[in-house]
This record gives structure tokens, sequence and C-alpha cells, in this order.
């Protein structure tokens, strides 16, 4: 059961990678300049300024700024399931 909740994690983990490369897409669409290589340095950053951008348009948040929240917490929560499983 240990290694079920480890995959889940990953797997989670990896999604979060790619809600944040469309993220950095969406932003260099919309003008805001994105660096690859430091992304996760400005991990933050970015989900914020495309939560912001995103509440400017439509006045809520985008569908990837909870895709990324989600992706997080299941990582967090699949991560402690397995440490906390015998």
């Amino acid at each position: 059961m240990r290694n079920v909740f480890f995959g889940l994690a990953i797997a989670a983990v990896l999604a979060n990678v790619v809600v944040l490369i469309l993220i950095m897409a969406a932003l260099d669409r919309r003008g805001q300049k994105t660096n690859i290589f430091l992304a996760r340095i400005y991990f933050f950053k970015y989900v914020s300024a495309y939560k912001e951008a995103t509440r400017k348009e439509t006045g809520k948040p985008g569908l990837l700024y909870y895709l990324c929240i989600l992706t997080i917490n299941l990582a967090w929560v699949a991560a402690i399931a397995g440490f906390l499983t015998p």
C-alpha cells in the first residue's frame, strides 16, 4: 500500500510540473516573460502572476491555478500517507 501512495505522490508532482509549464505558457501569451530554467525558483511568483492575470480578465482565478493547488496538496497528502502506512 505504501508504494501506491508514493506512486500517487510522484504522479501528482509530475502533474504539477506540467501545470506549471502550462501556466508559464499562458503568462508568455499575456506578454509576461518567464524563464523555464528558473521555474522552480520562481514557482510562487508565476502562479500568483497567473492568478492575478486571469482574475483581471475574468474576475476569478483560472483553471490552471486550481489544478496547481490541487496537485500540490495531493502530492503532500499522498506522501504523508505513504510515510504513515506500515
